[in-house]
């Protein structure tokens, strides 16, 4: 049986490897650049550390930054008409995962203009050509879009989100450069470490795991335990480069895997409640793996040895189950993240009109437990 796997053709790592975006761009022979941002970070200076590299250069450019942190079809049908006013012939993404997946949707639907309503590239897509060119900066450590075939959009007409899975969407350079990371409030900083836990912990259970994504998702795990706090309450420069290390190697491995139940639900919180995907992801993965446990407590006994429990071997599946997932509260606990389902505006009513949605989630078949709609109701009462 075959097993494909799509990364990057060319990644930086490093504190202050941004400088290689110049060289990037000329030695491609790109010309004129569409700077997708947002305005949170124009406000704070980070988009600043990039245009200023540009104007340097003597490299033309134009900005857009009109994003939601849930970004929305309207969204990319906007940066396609800035895309094109400009007459960019690459796209430069500087931000979070909101930034860079409206990115991919502006360079794919400008390679395929027949894509152009956006919502046919919910799931698995076929475009014909690969995106326009994208150069991708990730300012925070927790989606990894720099590096994966996925992208999500809100469909705020029918309240979902659209996960949009398509190998043509893939950045042709990921820069990872730390530095662009260290002005992350607290709460944000948190919500997508702990996002990037989410991916690392769901790729290594999901039904599609192998060998490969096995060695990406168990190292991404490591570095997260070992330095997600202290990249959130200490602002400690090595901790922040480990999350952006570790969130990179999360999703070489997740694009590929695919992931699970904690995605299918956190979309929903996000699309109905605009809830933070990092929020949601943390507040859904104790509970989640508590359910998914029963199929995998080995793969938990595994973790468990890696991230400072040896004894784990000697556990029975229950006592590992109960021990990893009080670890994960723990370090959500440590960097502040103690919401709850209902936190997010979510009502008891609500919760079997979002369980019919995630039932409906592209994440949802790669669950290591199969789930009922009657498990998604209990699921989300259980988060509550």
């Amino acid at each position: 049986m075959s097993q494909k796997f799509v990364l990057n053709e060319t990644s930086y790592f490093g504190k202050g490897c941004r400088t290689e975006l110049v060289n990037e761009i000329k030695s491609r022979g790109f010309t004129k650049v569409l700077l997708v941002t947002d305005q949170t970070l124009i406000e704070c200076g980070v988009a600043k550390k990039i245009s200023d590299m540009l104007l340097k250069a003597k490299i033309s450019y134009s900005t857009f930054s009109d994003i939601k942190p849930n970004p929305t079809i309207q969204n990319v049908l906007d940066g396609i008409k800035a895309c094109k006013r400009a007459k960019a012939d690459v796209i430069v993404a500087v931000g979070g995962g909101s930034v860079i997946d409206t990115a991919k949707g502006v360079s794919v639907i400008m390679a395929n203009p027949e894509r152009v309503d956006v919502v046919s590239l919910n799931g698995l897509s076929n475009t014909k050509n690969k995106g326009m060119p994208l150069i991708a900066l990730p300012t925070t450590h927790g989606t990894a879009a720099e590096v994966t075939i996925n992208y999500v959009i809100t469909d705020e007409k029918r309240g979902i989100k659209m996960v949009c899975v398509d190998p043509h969407d893939i950045p042709v350079v990921a820069i990872v450069d730390s530095e662009l990371m260290e002005t992350l409030p607290p709460h944000t900083a948190a919500a997508t470490g702990l996002d990037a836990l989410t991916h690392a912990v769901e790729g290594y259970i999901t039904k599609g795991h192998n060998t490969m994504a096995d060695m990406f998702h168990m190292r991404a795990i490591e570095l997260i335990f070992a330095n997600l706090a202290k990249a959130v309450n200490e602002k400690d420069p090595q901790a922040i480069e480990n999350m952006a290390l570790a969130q990179y190697i999360a999703g070489m491995g997740f694009s590929n895997v695919g992931l699970g139940i904690v995605h299918s639900m956190a979309h929903q919180l996000g699309a109905v409640y605009d809830t933070p995907h990092g929020v949601a992801n943390a507040i859904l993965l104790p509970t989640v793996m508590r359910f998914n446990g029963v199929v995998c407590a080995d793969r938990f006994r595994e973790i468990l040895c890696h991230i400072g429990r040896p004894d784990a071997l000697h556990l029975n599946d229950q006592d590992v189950i109960n021990t990893f997932v009080w670890m994960i509260e723990e370090l959500s606990r440590s960097v502040g993240v103690t919401q709850r389902v209902r936190d997010t505006g979510c009502k008891e009513e609500d919760i079997p009109m979002l369980a019919e949605k995630a039932m409906q989630d592209p994440c949802m078949p790669g669950n290591p437990r199969e789930v009922s709609l009657e498990d998604f109701i209990e699921l989300f009462h259980s988060a509550m």
